[in-house]
């Protein structure tokens, strides 16, 4: 499949990936914030089994809601089921990791400098993490701990998260960690409502339907899950963005930063809880962003040195030969001229593609960008030598040949000589594979 095509698949995926993601967790904050939110009723509704109400406006109406304690005496002729906004989120993003990481494992995925994982052992081990992640986790929730030392249980998860962080953040590329993170919370979430709110539910929907009392267990599991669900919201978002950020994953301690800001997102979502309970804490919001622009101010990188000035010999216009023989050229003090990427030794076409990429992309896709825009290579794309090049080839053609989209706004002066260059390199470099 051409780059062309697969980033037209991307961006499909993408969009429907960020479509469910939205309805997702659109109904998580809204159902956390109503459970939250319901009063105690009136004697009549208590009657009836119910345990709290809510009453609402809404595009120019009015709404009623109430929540029963178990179920209700008789099973509704209509009942709305929440669960495909979670499925069709994981299912889309799934796809979108194998379109990126697996099938671009050699790109994205592996990072030669860390563990030189074969394409099929990368994809394996990053599986392998994933849905390790999830027996892990259910099995623990499964225990009496969690179930009744709630603070003592999230501290325990937030260590294994900080482990796995450590993990894939020492064997993958940095983005690729992050990542890989937010796949494991994520289908952690997802599997929570397939495997256990779900089947939790279609138990309540039985007994009701057959007239039998329903098991508070189910209901109890369920709505730990939920709880889980609905800290892991902020810290999954943050995590899906994470790619557009290097210079989160782009540092020798990035898997500390992922656990630093996942945290953050759990304790601003405590807030938001809280709140729904008629409890304002602004404290904690407060220090979430203090703690947030903290980070930012340790991550900043220092400020480059400025440039010592080269002391330059004045030219001499008579030759100087006393002392020197005859085939003795005179040497010179003077600093040498840059040679301009075009005349690059015109019989080598690495070496011209090579110079160009140094001098027209490599201002800012670097370990250490002299473009006063970036701190961070963007994208965490660097190509400080040929074999960085080699292994984002596919992204100079599409950007840089094909679309003329980089360098950014051409801001370095790439010619479409150099463009035709950089083609002949990429089509010479297939033809050799």
């Amino acid at each position: 499949m051409s780059a062309y095509l697969l980033d037209w698949l991307n961006l499909l995926v993408r969009f429907i990936h960020v479509i469910t993601a939205i309805a997702w967790i659109g109904a998580s904050f809204y159902f956390v914030w109503l459970d939250n939110s319901l009063a105690e009723p009136p004697q009549e509704k208590k009657d009836k089994g119910i345990k709290g109400d809510l009453w609402a406006i809404h595009g120019g109406g009015f709404y009623e809601v109430a929540k029963y304690q178990l179920a209700p005496p008789e099973m509704p002729k209509h009942l709305h089921w929440f669960k495909w906004e979670a499925y069709s989120t994981w299912l889309s993003g799934f796809l979108l990791l194998s379109l990126m990481y697996f099938f671009g494992a050699t790109t994205y995925l592996i990072d030669p400098s860390k563990v030189a994982f074969t394409p099929k052992v990368g994809v394996a081990v990053a599986l392998a993490a994933i849905f390790g992640s999830w027996l892990i986790y259910d099995a623990l929730c499964r225990t009496n701990f969690a179930r009744t030392q709630g603070k003592a249980f999230a501290a325990l998860l937030i260590v294994l998260i900080g482990l796995l962080s450590f993990t894939l953040n020492h064997i993958f590329s940095g983005r690729a960690a992050y990542l890989l993170v937010g796949v494991s919370i994520g289908t952690c979430m997802v599997f929570n409502v397939w495997r256990v709110i779900m089947p939790a539910q279609t138990k309540l929907v039985e007994a009701v339907r057959f007239n039998k009392t329903p098991n508070p267990a189910y209901a109890q599991a369920a709505k730990l899950r939920s709880l889980h669900n609905n800290y892991g919201t902020l810290p999954i978002v943050f995590l899906m963005l994470s790619n557009h950020y290097p210079m989160t994953y782009g540092n020798a301690h990035a898997w500390l930063v992922l656990v630093i800001l996942v945290l953050l997102g759990m304790w601003v979502r405590h807030f938001f809880n809280l709140r729904h309970h008629g409890k304002i804490h602004p404290p904690i919001l407060i220090s979430g962003f203090i703690a947030f622009f903290a980070l930012a101010f340790i991550l900043k990188p220092p400020m480059p040195e400025a440039p010592k000035p080269v002391k330059r010999v004045p030219r001499i216009s008579t030759p100087v030969t006393e002392g020197l023989s005859q085939n003795t050229t005179p040497t010179s003090s003077v600093a040498p001229t840059v040679t301009n990427a075009v005349q690059a030794p015109s019989g080598d076409i690495n070496m011209q593609a090579q110079s160009i990429i140094k001098e027209r992309c490599a201002v800012c896709h670097s370990k250490t960008p002299t473009d006063p825009t970036f701190t961070t290579a963007p994208m965490g794309v660097m190509l400080d030598n040929e074999a960085q090049m080699k292994q984002w080839a596919a992204r100079i053609r599409a950007n840089a040949v094909d679309s003329h989209t980089m360098p950014f706004m051409n801001k370095t002066g790439m010619t479409d000589a150099e463009r035709e260059q950089l083609r002949t390199w990429l089509d010479s470099s297939t033809n050799k594979q």
